[in-house]
This record gives C-alpha cells, sequence and structure tokens, in this order.
C-alpha cells in the first residue's frame, strides 16, 4: 500500500513502529505537503471576500500552485520510501563471489543515488513553495488565516531541513565524488535561499498575529 493511501493513524503508527520505513526522508516530504497544502488553503480563504476582492486573482493562482506542489511532495513522500527499499534489497544480495560482491556494491551505490534524488527533489519543491508564500504574504492574504501561513512557512522549513539531513546521510556513503558535490552544493544553494524565507515570513506572521 502506497503512504499516501494510507489513514493518518496507519502512517503514523507505522512510522513508530520498528519498520525501517516511511522514515524521516518521507516524513519530510509530508511536512512540505502539509506546508503547501496551507498556503493552497489560505489562497482559497482569500478568494470570495468582499475585503480581498483586489486580491482574488492572484490568490486564485496561489492557490492552483500550492494544490500542485501539495501532489507533487506527496509523490516523493512515497517515492523516498520506495528507494529506501531498493537500498534495502541491495544490501541484502548475494555476495559469496567476486562477481556477487561487485554486483552488490554497484546496486548499493545505485540505491544511495536513489535516495539522495528524492531527498533534493523534496527540497527543490519546499523552496518552490517557500518563493509562492513569500510572494502570497508580501500581496497580500485573508489575515484571518495568518497563523495558518504562519504553520506553512515552519511545515515547509522542516520539509527542506529534513530533507537536506537525508541527502547528507546518502552522500556520506557515495564514492561518486562528482555526484557527491553537485549535491551538496545545490543543496547548500537552496538552503540559503530558502530558510531566510521560512523565518522572515514566520517573523511577519507573529508580527500580524501579536498586533
Amino acid at each position: 500500500m502506497k503512504l499516501t493511501e494510507m489513514t493518518v493513524t496507519g502512517f503514523v503508527d507505522t512510522m513508530a513502529s520498528d519498520a525501517p520505513a516511511p522514515g524521516g526522508g518521507s516524513a519530510a516530504a509530508l511536512a512540505g505537503s502539509v506546508g503547501a497544502g496551507l498556503t493552497a488553503m489560505v489562497a482559497c480563504l482569500t478568494q470570495g471576500r468582499k475585503k480581498y476582492a483586489e486580491l482574488a486573482e492572484f490568490a486564485a493562482q496561489v492557490e492552483k500552485k500550492g494544490q500542485e506542489l501539495k501532489a507533487r511532495l506527496l509523490d516523493v513522500m512515497d517515492r523516498d520510501t520506495e528507494a529506501f527499499n531498493l537500498v534495502s534489497a541491495a544490501f541484502a544480495m548475494p555476495k559469496d563471489t567476486e562477481e556477487q560482491k561487485a554486483a552488490r556494491s554497484a546496486a548499493i551505490q545505485e540505491g544511495l543515488k536513489a535516495c539522495t534524488k528524492t531527498p533534493m527533489e523534496c527540497m527543490e519543491l519546499c523552496d518552490e513553495a517557500l518563493t509562492l508564500t513569500t510572494a502570497f504574504l508580501e500581496a497580500g492574504f485573508n489575515l484571518s488565516s495568518a497563523s495558518d501561513l504562519g504553520v506553512a512557512f515552519l511545515s515547509l522549513k522542516s520539509g527542506i531541513q529534513g530533507a537536506w539531513l537525508n541527502v547528507l546521510i546518502n552522500i556520506g556513503s557515495i564514492k561518486d565524488e562528482a555526484f557527491v558535490n553537485a549535491y551538496r552544493e545545490k543543496g547548500e544553494a537552496l538552503l540559503h535561499h530558502a530558510l531566510p524565507l521560512a523565518d522572515k515570513g514566520y517573523e511577519k506572521i507573529l508580527a500580524i498575529v501579536t498586533e
């Protein structure tokens, strides 16, 4: 069963068990999806309100994009666990002969790369969602939903940082130096752009709700 097809209770209970997956990578993608979903929610609640009539068109665009990012992050959540299962299968391969050892080692390396690609995709999507949420905050939104938008910023920050941890733990075992360097540089660039957006967005929301 796909993670996206599980009940909330079933998902959390499985995560809280001794099952190795779903783990932190899928949790990070879920956090990102929640953040994108909350942005879409606030955009939806901004439309159809006379007070925010001038924001309706942009809010509709934000809602559409937020829904898209939410769905893509949920897809990453499933694929992250699938990638982990590939690595687990590779470690279970026979290693009695030199040929078997070589095949096993190659499969493990490919599996680790797959396990690096999914959290990097999660980082990219969370960065895109944070850019969207920031633009929405700056353009204006239904202030009654300020706390919801604040949680969107926090969830997306958790998603991108959690995904980064998963990138790091995997590249630490990858022998392809060009791959490792490329993913490290890309991840650091994404964090450099995204984390200030998340922190500034949260601070602006905090100022709104404490006025």
